[in-house]
């Protein structure tokens, strides 16, 4: 979640009280033994849960473990050991970390389950992965808090272990360059979710957690970084999870499409890490790397959170042949990707959130904001034709919504900032979900798709159903436990019963999938999800010549929506000629 643009990520409400301190302490811990030795936990007499929270699956990746792939624990012990507090969030620069607690030895995941399960149970397991921009965040968010959602499993009768995963965040985890290339050392943040998902292979049935029903979960970052296991070595599948949930992200994401200009394998990436080095007294180092490993915290955090080192952007994933073997897209049309089924989606206004600012108000300053993402003037007039500001190509229309165009906020925000809207937002999540389902399609591989189109509390109407903002829903979090402002608070009594059945519907749904690799809710009149069959076809001579894709997805997505009957299903071709050519240049015009 990129939650930095906006001051407005909100709070819920549900009719069950978030677990205290007291509630988690009524009754004896309970114990499991995995590989290693024995942790005890809480018990949350509120929920008849039993939480793990703060279990390290790595060696702290700490002096000269820094800028390093991470390696598993080599201790035993006979003691028992708490796991009883969650741990600092790994170190990273944004909102999401404000007022946390932050550390570089962070790789530790936390459990909660059903209380009273033992090793013989074989639940299902949903490992969630945090979002923040790879930059921010932490599985210890309370917004992240998996109490509701596996309640709503037990009350299903479809009980389940839900996961957590911290993983090392910015440059910590996510440095580039031909040294970092040439040490070995890429992607340790995505690194870090597969040595934690390898943990989770080896110690998940000491919860009462079956390894062979492991379901990966994320969102906006953590959804890319779900996309980015399943592309893993070139689509190998180590069996490490049975299904993949990606929300707001996925496996072709473009989040740094206008931070770095040749995408995955530019060369950006050396003048970042020069400019980083340049930054500390490594300067003049022989061995950069070296140098960096051996820095004090103090020193090399300074370097990384100033003003001057963020404005060359965050440190992104890098193509390096091994973790990343090859541009996303060209394994999605090869099907290099681990075949297991795929829930995806995004909300319906995510441009709202990743639009990069400028005021619009005409078509030459909306070809310059498009420009300005690195893409030269030739393909900006392209898009300028395919998105037009008109509603009837998709464009949401400015003249009715949500505001008169003659009032002083319409005028504050551009006459076009609809068509920025549009546009940012298939770029960066729509296009790159239906490509998904598209080539899920293609290789016989089922996907559920949905389209989230709700306006919580606390977010003006100009925003509307932007990033992030499912996520409460899919929660169950109604109770806003963790939010600054409540997203179900603030409602009429009917809106409250609206929001409150959607989130049961959705929460509902997940479990669904993570138990049985189907969306199915069992909320009494909820909408059937169906599976996703879109194709493409391929034409090959012509009066043209050569070949090439071309044809329209012809798949069905599921909205969620609190209006008029509630969530239904819609075909999946809203601004397709837009999004047909985005998915079609992923790799020529955006370097995915």
């Amino acid at each position: 979640m990129l939650s930095t643009a906006f001051g407005f990520l909100a709070a819920a409400g549900t009719c069950l009280a978030a677990p205290t301190l007291n509630s988690l302490r009524d009754t004896a811990a309970p114990v499991v033994s995995v590989k290693n030795g024995s942790y005890s936990g809480l018990y949350n007499s509120a929920y008849h849960q039993d939480r793990f929270l703060g279990i390290p699956y790595a060696q702290p990746p700490v002096g000269d473990l820094r800028f390093r792939v991470a390696e598993s624990l080599n201790s035993t012990w006979q003691d028992v050991r708490l796991a009883e507090a969650y741990t600092p969030f790994c170190v990273g620069y944004g909102g999401d970390n404000i007022g946390k607690e932050m550390s570089e030895d962070c790789l530790y995941l936390s459990v909660v389950r059903p209380s009273g399960v033992d090793a013989s149970a074989q639940l299902p397991v949903a490992a969630w992965i945090h979002g923040g921009g790879l930059f921010m965040g932490g599985s210890n968010d309370a917004r992240y808090d998996p109490t509701f959602i596996v309640q709503n499993s037990v009350e299903m009768g479809t009980p389940m272990v839900a996961v957590s995963i911290q993983y090392r965040l910015s440059a910590w985890g996510f440095l580039g360059g031909k040294e970092v290339l040439d040490a070995g050392v890429t992607n340790l943040g995505f690194r870090d979710q597969r040595l934690a998902l390898h943990w989770i292979q080896e110690n998940i049935a000491a919860f009462g957690g079956s390894p062979s029903e492991v379901t990966i979960w994320g969102e906006s970052a953590g959804g890319q970084s779900v996309g980015a296991q399943l592309l893993a070595y070139n689509g190998r599948d180590d069996k490490l999870f049975k299904g993949a949930i990606a929300q707001s992200g996925g496996p072709a994401s473009i989040f740094f499409h206008n931070y770095y200009p040749g995408g995955y394998n530019s060369t950006a990436y050396d003048a970042i890490y020069g400019q980083l080095v340049r930054n500390t007294s490594c300067a003049s180092s022989s061995a950069p790397l070296s140098c960096l490993r051996a820095l004090p915290y103090a020193e090399l955090n300074g370097a990384l959170n100033t003003s001057a080192s963020r404005g060359f952007g965050p440190f992104s994933p890098m193509m390096d042949g091994d973790f990343i073997a090859e541009y996303p897209s060209k394994q999605l049309e090869a099907g290099r990707f681990v075949k297991v089924p795929l829930l995806i989606g995004a909300n319906t206004d995510e441009g709202t959130a990743f639009n990069p600012g400028p005021v619009v108000r005409n078509d030459t300053a909306f070809l310059k904001a498009v420009e300005a993402t690195h893409l030269p003037p030739q393909v900006a007039n392209i898009i300028a034709k395919l998105y037009p500001n008109l509603p009837r190509f998709g464009i949401p229309s400015f003249a009715t919504w949500p505001y008169n165009p003659d009032s002083a906020m319409a005028k504050s925000l551009g006459s076009q900032v609809r068509r920025m809207q549009a546009y940012f937002g298939d770029v960066v999540e729509h296009s790159p979900r239906r490509g998904a389902n598209v080539a899920w399609a293609e290789h016989g591989v089922p996907s559920y798709s949905y389209r989230f189109d709700v306006t919580v509390n606390g977010v003006p109407n100009y925003i509307g159903a932007t990033h992030f903002q499912e996520v409460a829903f899919v929660y169950n979090n109604t109770q806003g436990h963790g939010y600054a402002t409540n997203p179900f608070g603030n409602l009429t009594a009917e809106e409250t019963q609206r929001f409150g059945r959607l989130a049961r519907e959705m929460s509902r749904g997940w479990v669904g999938f993570i138990v049985g690799g189907e969306p199915r809710s069992g909320v009494e009149g909820g909408v059937e999800w169906p599976v996703y069959e879109g194709r493409r076809w391929r034409w090959r001579g012509g009066r043209k010549g050569g070949e090439g894709w071309g044809g329209r997805a012809e798949g069905r997505n599921i909205v969620f929506s609190v209006n008029g009957t509630g969530s239904y299903v819609e075909r999946d071709s809203y601004r397709s000629e837009g999004m047909r050519f985005i998915r079609e240049n992923l790799l020529a015009v955006y370097g995915v």
